[in-house]
This record gives structure tokens, sequence and C-alpha cells, in this order.
């Protein structure tokens, strides 16, 4: 029995009636319980490493401290820039792609383990088949022109 179950079972030998159901319910919290506290201990370390940061550093505000700040160059313009999406889209597929492509590696060599090798093989091929799906529905979107 766990240690939660030991003190359940000190009550219960001094005469106490103990369901079995609080015994089960005090340990499953009580594995909570810990990482609750070390939770609320960390958000308190820092909230204290944020205060005591306030209350420590100089605040001199000036005009040239408030400036956007860039590489040493003064700022010229709006703030606001147009952003190519597709560059993104190449980003996003190349890592659905990459990490899809990861799970081959596990199949390769339950592949060759005894009994396992149509199963296999058959998920494989589905797996695959929906790469290619996916593959032929942005390529004919037009999501891989480089234009």
């Amino acid at each position: 029995m766990c240690a939660v179950g030991h003190d359940v079972h000190d009550v219960r030998e001094r005469g106490a009636d103990v369901p079995e159901a609080v015994v089960l319910a005090a340990g499953y919290f009580r594995g909570y319980s810990v990482v609750g506290l070390l939770a609320v201990l960390g958000v308190l370390f820092v909230a204290v490493a944020f205060g005591a940061s306030r209350l420590l550093r100089p605040a001199v505000p000036t005009p040239e401290k408030l400036l956007t700040y860039e590489c040493g160059v003064d700022p010229v313009g709006e703030g606001w820039a147009h952003t190519q999406v597709r560059y993104y889209v190449y980003a996003f597929l190349y890592v659905i792609f990459a990490v899809d492509s990861v799970f081959l590696f596990p199949w390769a060599t339950v592949f060759a383990a005894p009994g396992y090798g149509v199963t296999t093989l058959v998920e494989m091929f589905v797996f695959l088949g929906f790469l290619a799906v996916g593959l032929l529905y942005a390529w004919k979107k037009g999501v891989l022109e480089w234009t």
C-alpha cells in the first residue's frame, strides 16, 4: 500500500472504519497535491523575482529609452509591414511531411517482426495514401508554386 494508505491503515488499526473509496481518493489527491504545491511554489518564486526586480531596479524613463529600437537604427515609417503567408505554408508543409516521415522508421522495424508484416504494410500504405492525398490537395490549390 502507498504512503497514503499507510496513514489510513493507522486509523483503521485504532478502530475507525474507513471505506476503501476514501483510501483510494486520499491516495489520488495526495499525488496531485504535491504537483499543485510545486506549481504554487513556482508561481510564487516567479512573482517574488519580478517584484524584487521592480523594487530594486532604477526607473528613469526618458524619451530615448521609450523609443522603439531596432539594431541601432532609428525607426522610420509605419510599424506595420505585409508578410507573405506562403512562406509559412511552405514551412508548415515541410514540418508535416518531416514529422510524418519519422513514423516510417518504427514501421520498418515492426515490419521485420514475425506476425506483423502484412498488417504493418497495409497500415503504412494507408498512412502514405493520406500523405499523398494531402500533397495532391496542396498541389492542386497552387500552394507549392513559388511565385
